[in-house]
């Protein structure tokens, strides 16, 4: 079985199918309180952003922090990515871009953070994607993984009215105790996996869905933002993510 379960025809036909990409991040973009806590509590000057193209959170990394970061996909949009870029009052020059492939790329630079949102998900060997991160980790350095949460109410509403879109996810990746366990068997420290955030749903096709689909959808998004503001707490029901974290 192929590791990947997408392909570039995936990835071209996603990002030239997005419209408003390019919008100004914002100083509250999702996981910020989470960078703002990694970055106090560690000496961080570069970064890099794994299959993270368009590049948002190396845009906000520039940004807000002033990092020197680093934009690695194996799809790069370039009109795209000019223009959302420009959104943000940045050029090319602000922001280094590789485009390869994380299973023969070998890096040419060690970076003091790693990161990548909704990436390791689409593969199927979960330890051996987190290990390319590793790979670009200097020692001392911080990993910071953020993925989907398709176990619970969001993942219903994936499998129910995108089932084609959640058949390119690996469901079983979004456990944290296997995240965890796939960082401590590569050798890293300070782990920590859990999952992040009250509530959400999302769908990738919901324009395409009919009037009754979307009204479902409202009620459902009303419902568990209800539920999470009686009960605050973050859970494999409720969350939309989940978070890993851990030191090389």
């Amino acid at each position: 079985m192929s590791n990947e379960l997408t392909d570039r025809k995936f990835w071209a036909n996603y990002w030239e199918s997005k419209k408003g990409l390019a919008f100004k991040v914002p100083a509250n973009y999702t996981f910020h309180k989470l960078f703002k806590d990694t970055l106090q509590q560690n000496k961080i000057k570069t970064a890099i952003e794994l299959g993270g193209f368009p590049g948002y959170y190396a845009i906000f990394l520039k940004k807000y922090f002033g990092l020197d970061t680093t934009l690695f996909d194996f799809y790069i949009h370039k009109p795209t990515l000019t223009e959302v870029l420009a959104a943000n009052e940045l050029t090319e020059q602000d922001i280094k871009v590789i485009e390869g492939d994380l299973f023969q790329y070998q890096p040419e630079e060690l970076y003091d953070l790693v990161l990548s949102a909704g990436l390791i998900e689409h593969f199927n060997d979960t330890k051996d994607i987190i290990a390319r991160h590793v790979n670009f980790l200097k020692p001392g350095g911080t990993l910071f993984i953020t993925l989907p949460n398709f176990t619970g109410v969001n993942g219903w509403v994936q499998r129910k009215y995108d089932a084609e879109n959640y058949s390119k996810h690996n469901i079983s990746s979004m456990d944290p105790k296997l995240l965890a366990d796939c960082c401590k068997a590569l050798g890293l420290k300070d782990v920590k996996s859990y999952y992040y955030g009250r509530y959400s749903i999302w769908l990738e096709n919901k324009a395409q869905q009919p009037g009754s689909v979307k009204a479902f959808f409202k009620l459902l998004w009303l419902t568990g933002k209800v539920i999470t503001k009686v009960i605050p707490i973050e859970s494999k029901l409720m969350s939309p993510y989940i978070v890993v974290t851990a030191t090389k």
